[in-house]
């Protein structure tokens, strides 16, 4: 009946150790209560590891010393926390002991790992904790007399569980008692059973944050079957043996300071940081195929929002900058990471320094690209920088050395196809390019043109071989490895950073699912209350011609009249203001916030000067301050030339986000603004009015997945009304991303011969445009060699303009412009190098910006000849949108690319309405119609008013009536105020009530 204590599950835990982990048993008498620590542990270690130093302070404190020393290390470890010491151990009377000794990175240095080996790692049984009571906890672990880590187990055939534990961990482990106190001993407490894990840095009592440490089950919670043996032994078999547990004490566990107003002062708030599972194990594998594959190798992380990236980021960075392969070698010459968050960098160079203890192994580039030049040659360890600083630094950076380098992306996207990663490519790649100068070069070929001064030139080989190595530099180096971390990864990034699996498709190396994230409670399912309105209209012609227009033109404006109607906007408006005070604005504890997501610029202002009209109409600026967020500037009827944010809310975008975090201002209205990387714990709700779908969908929506304490769901509210989208859009980024088929290569071949068969540009042509632009002598900004760089596009310019149909231009632009994303995005996974399509990338990328531009006809507007007559927003659905379980979500990508553009129709004016009405209209009630309908409607439904017309005479009953039409005039004048000014001032003047308004 043994099997059913936790005696047996205690006991495999600390067998394993014991046996396999490195580990010694201890004796838990030894432990001290008072001085939270094994006190003979610590001076054994002290002495046999550092006797010549124990001598010199022997020598000072004689009799005395053990009981001086252990009072200095109290002390310490009071002042500074045990994390600390152990790292950079302590002085007394200027004698340095160390308390740990880490793994040195290499093996070159033999005393460094005979003192690693003097490490001493004890696993104890049953320690009673507290002088004051006989309470004890399962499983201490110390490092060299000092307890870093203590587990509570619990054995399920006992009928508790992990739940149990952490019930005990909350009730009677007091964060007094100096094991259990913040940082200074025990640095991370874990509650197991043998299906899960969790565990905690800090003991709060009932506020304590619990956080699963488990490897995760299909893309979902909890772990996977173990067949031989506990779901759980993953933690003593893997993470607690000595090398695992030393290593994530050197390189992991760090303690976080944050900033933040109390009462007016600026106050410091610690977090101890212990690696979550997936944290741990994606550095581990990552760097375990490092070192079995070197440099040259490319690896996507897809993480989940809420996985904590920025660590996992910082983490691995620091492990490739270190990591050295079995010739004691360092793989990697400098780490570069690329990132456009600036919280990165400080959380990096902070991390880094509690490892390193040192400034400078990390530098930021935060000035220009000649600083970034100057860390690559000076093989600076960690570099921050940003995509866009690389093409400014090809021509300074000259010849570096032969280095070898990690390129760590943080959110990755399909940018990465682009000319910046070529360039970056350029900077760090090794191309076994040719090394004779061009006054070296053998026979010069004939100069570019007549006439002109002396000019050296190269001959057509080393040309070739220029092209040949910017070819190169688009695909995999040799030297360069790529690690991409995103959330959402798009088609191309699967393509160029993903691992082929057995079918040869792109997937991530490593996964922290959304699902997981979700179900792990590190952020929240979005999409578990969705609610969708549908909006229904009849459209009218307010003119008597009916014009032939384009279809597609004339419908796009028609649905922007109808969009930013001020009907359509008042009605979304009350709706949005209403719902948050009666639902949102208690969610929180009171604080929560919302966003509105609108389609346009001018969508966002229009919507912002209407929430400030219905709020102060309602009285409620003391409940709801609204702020708005747009990019430069909206030229509006009121504003003819131009509003920014800063003209509406008196605030700079650089202060928004601050504003907003304050308690008074609830409510954001964005316009392509905010929808990435925008955390704000605090946003519960968002209303969109704009047509979501893709990556952007799930990035948008995901602003509010971040979790705070009393945010216990979110809530959406989508007047664009496609649920099936949005499930779509969600699908492949739930569980593991891969792709529907790879894009073939060969497609840019059969693009390459329609485009030629058009006959626009010649091949000699190309020739003597690749011999200008890839002669490294040649600056494209220098009036002498531009020159002919326009000379050699100038005939293709004219030969296009000379295509009479608009048809064939039109193929041709949107043909060469697809061939040139195309191929900027293939160069990177081609597994050969085609020079031909090289040169004509270049010559292709410039004749794009040499071709006429298509004329913009004026956007149509159509606010005159056409006129809202019925209207209705009806609720349609609400309720979880519920994605699939056990599905690898798929992405498709290009299939075809420069195809025609499709003829635009024409169609009267009237045709397009009769259109879009049976597309948006329904069955309306007389009170869904507006103008004078609208009032008529409302005023026979008044009860009031058709009891007074039975008993009044009409002379009498005029005067009621009159103070009711006014009333309901003036409730409809908001909503269309042009029309209504002018029944208004007709009303009055035939009823001459002015006195009683």
């Amino acid at each position: 009946m043994s099997i059913t204590t936790e005696h047996t599950f205690e006991s495999a835990l600390v067998q394993s150790l014991v046996d396999h982990g490195g580990y010694t048993e201890g004796n838990a008498a030894d432990y001290s209560p008072e001085l939270g620590l094994f006190k003979e542990e610590i001076i054994q270690f002290l002495q046999d590891s550092q006797p010549k130093k124990w001598a010199k302070i022997s020598s000072i404190h004689g009799a005395s010393v053990k009981n001086r020393i252990i009072q200095r290390l109290y002390k310490e470890l009071d002042l500074r926390g045990s994390l600390d010491v152990i790292r950079n151990g302590f002085v007394d009377y200027g004698v340095r002991f160390q308390i740990a000794f880490f793994a040195p990175a290499s093996g070159l240095n033999p005393d460094a790992v005979a003192l690693y080996n003097q490490n001493q790692v004890k696993v104890y049984r049953q320690i009673y904790f507290s002088a004051k009571n006989r309470n004890s906890v399962d499983v201490v672990l110390s490092l060299n007399g000092i307890p870093l880590a203590t587990l509570e187990l619990k054995n399920q055939f006992t009928g508790q569980n992990a739940g149990n534990a952490l019930k005990q961990y909350s009730t009677t482990r007091d964060n007094r008692e100096l094991l259990f106190a913040f940082k200074k001993r025990a640095l991370v407490h874990f509650a197991v059973d043998q299906d899960e894990v969790f565990m905690a840095t800090k003991l709060e009592g009932s506020k304590t944050y619990w956080l699963p440490f488990n490897k995760g089950n299909k893309n979902g919670k909890g772990n996977p079957q173990n067949p031989n043996g506990y779901r759980t032994a993953y933690l003593w078999e893997h993470i607690l043996p000595k090398d695992s547990w030393m290593d994530i004490l050197q390189r992991f566990i760090h303690l976080q300071t944050e900033d933040f107003e109390y009462e007016g002062r600026t106050r410091k708030k610690e977090k101890l940081i212990f690696p979550r599972y997936h944290q741990l194990d994606a550095v581990r594998t990552i760097t375990a195929d490092v070192l079995v594959h070197g440099a040259g190798k490319n690896y996507l992380v897809q993480h989940s929002a809420g996985s904590g990236k920025s660590n996992s980021i910082a983490w691995l960075a620091y492990r490739l900058s270190s990591l050295h392969n079995d010739g004691n070698e360092r793989i990697f010459d400098s780490v570069i990471v690329i990132t456009d968050r600036r919280v990165l960098d400080r959380q990096l160079q902070d991390t880094i320094y509690q490892f390193e203890h040192k400034q400078g192994v990390v530098q930021k580039i935060d000035k220009d690209s000649t600083q970034l030049a100057e860390s690559l040659q000076h093989g600076t360890n960690i570099i921050i920088t940003t995509l866009q600083k690389f093409p400014y630094v090809v021509e300074k950076v000259g010849e570096l050395p032969d280095r070898k380098y990690a390129v760590i992306i943080d959110e990755a996207h399909s940018s990465q196809g682009g000319e910046s990663s070529k360039k970056l490519k350029e900077v760090l790649g090794v191309v076994e390019d040719q090394k004779e100068s061009a006054a070296d070069a053998a026979e010069p070929y004939p100069k570019y043109g007549e006439g002109d001064d002396n000019e050296t030139v190269l001959s057509q080989d080393l040309v070739n071989a220029y092209i040949e190595k910017s070819a190169a530099a688009r695909g995999r180096q040799a030297n360069v490895s790529f690690f991409a971390f995103t959330a959402t990864p798009k088609y191309k990034t699967l393509q160029v950073f993903g691992d082929k699996d057995e079918e040869g498709k792109p997937r991530p190396f490593h996964l922290y699912s959304m699902r997981q994230a979700i179900e792990e409670g590190f952020i929240l399912d979005v999409l578990q209350n969705y609610t969708t309105y549908e909006l229904y209209f009849k459209l009218t012609k307010a003119i008597e011609d009916d014009p032939q227009l384009n279809k597609k033109k004339a419908a796009k404006a028609i649905g922007k009249y109808v969009s930013l109607h001020p009907h359509n906007l008042a009605q979304k408006t009350e709706i949005i203001i209403e719902h948050f005070r009666e639902i949102v604005a208690k969610k929180i504890g009171g604080r929560a916030k919302a966003m509105l997501v609108c389609g346009s610029r001018l969508h966002a202002k229009r919507y912002f000067e209407e929430f400030w009209r219905y709020i102060k109409e309602k009285g409620y600026e003391k409940e709801v301050k609204v702020l708005v967020a747009f990019s430069g500037k909206v030229v509006d009827d009121n504003y003819p030339d131009g509003v920014s944010e800063p003209d509406l809310t008196g605030y700079s975008e650089k202060e928004l986000p601050g504003v907003f975090d304050k308690d008074e201002y609830r409510i954001l209205i964005v316009a392509d603004k905010y929808q990435t990387g925008f955390d704000q714990p605090l946003l519960h709700t968002m209303y969109v009015d704009k047509k979501l779908s893709g990556v952007k969908a799930v990035q948008t929506l995901s602003r509010l997945n971040r979790t705070c304490p009393g945010k216990e769901d979110t809530f959406v509210l989508d007047f664009a009304k496609d649920r099936q989208t949005i499930l779509d859009s969600f699908q492949p980024y739930y569980e593991v991303t891969t792709v529907t088929e790879e894009t073939d290569v060969n497609h840019l071949y059969d693009l390459k011969t329609r485009l030629d068969q058009l006959q626009v540009y010649w091949e000699q042509e190309i020739d003597a445009f690749a011999n200008v632009y890839f002669d490294p002598a040649t600056k494209l900004n220098h009036p002498k060699q531009q020159k002919y760089l326009y000379s050699f596009t100038d005939p293709a310019a004219d030969r296009f303009r000379a295509i009479e149909e608009e048809d064939k231009q039109e193929e041709f632009k949107k043909g060469l412009r697809s061939w040139t994303n195309l191929y900027a995005f293939l160069a990177q996974i081609m597994p050969f190098v085609d020079s031909e399509f090289e040169k004509f990338y270049a010559y292709a990328k410039l004749l794009q910006t040499r071709l006429p531009k298509r004329e913009l006809s004026e956007s149509l507007h159509l606010d005159d000849e056409v006129a809202l007559e019925y209207y209705r927003l009806q609720k349609i659905k609400e309720g979880a949108i519920e994605l699939e379980k056990g599905e690898a979500g798929e992405l498709s990508g290009t299939s075809e690319a420069g195809l025609k553009r499709p003829k635009e129709e024409e169609a009267l004016l009237s045709e397009i309405i009769s259109v879009l009405n049976d597309r948006f209209g329904t069955e309306f009630e007389e009170a869904d119609k507006l103008f004078f309908d609208q009032i008529e409607a409302e005023l026979l439904e008044d009860e009031i008013l058709k009891t007074q017309a039975k008993v009044n005479q009409l002379d009498t009953f005029k005067y009621a009536f009159n103070d009711k039409f006014i009333d309901k005039l003036i409730e409809r004048m908001d909503q269309n105020q042009e029309i209504f000014e002018k029944i208004l001032v007709e009303w009055l003047l035939k009823t001459k009530t002015f006195t009683q308004i």
